[in-house]
């Protein structure tokens, strides 16, 4: 059984930054991509950044130049650092490695 478990989340105020990070256990045969989304209350989830095999990453517009994803498909491992917040970055975001996806983390941003 595969489970995908994110950390990192937390309360940070305008202009700071947050790390966070997301590791799969169990068996996968192959992994293509990974990817961060996140929700919003009242707000459809939407993809943050992917990233593919061979290093292609993308990135929603509101967040590029302000977050990096990273990390590295064999050993199932994937972070997001995300630099000079805005308190509309607030939602709960999910890690998604191949098909399984994690439990979500929180993540406000407020003064």
């Amino acid at each position: 059984q595969v489970q995908v478990v994110e950390s990192g989340g937390g309360l940070v105020q305008p202009g700071g930054s947050l790390r966070l990070s997301c590791a799969a256990s169990g068996s996968i045969f192959r992994i293509d991509n990974m990817g961060w989304y996140r929700q919003a209350p009242g707000r459809q989830r939407e993809l943050v950044a992917s990233m593919y095999s061979g290093g292609t990453t993308t990135y929603v517009d509101s967040v590029k130049g302000r977050f990096t994803i990273s990390g590295d498909l064999v050993k199932r491992t994937v972070y997001l650092q995300m630099n000079s917040l805005k308190p509309e970055d607030t939602a709960v975001y999910y890690c998604r490695i191949h098909v399984f996806w994690g439990q979500g983390t929180q993540v406000t941003v407020s003064s």
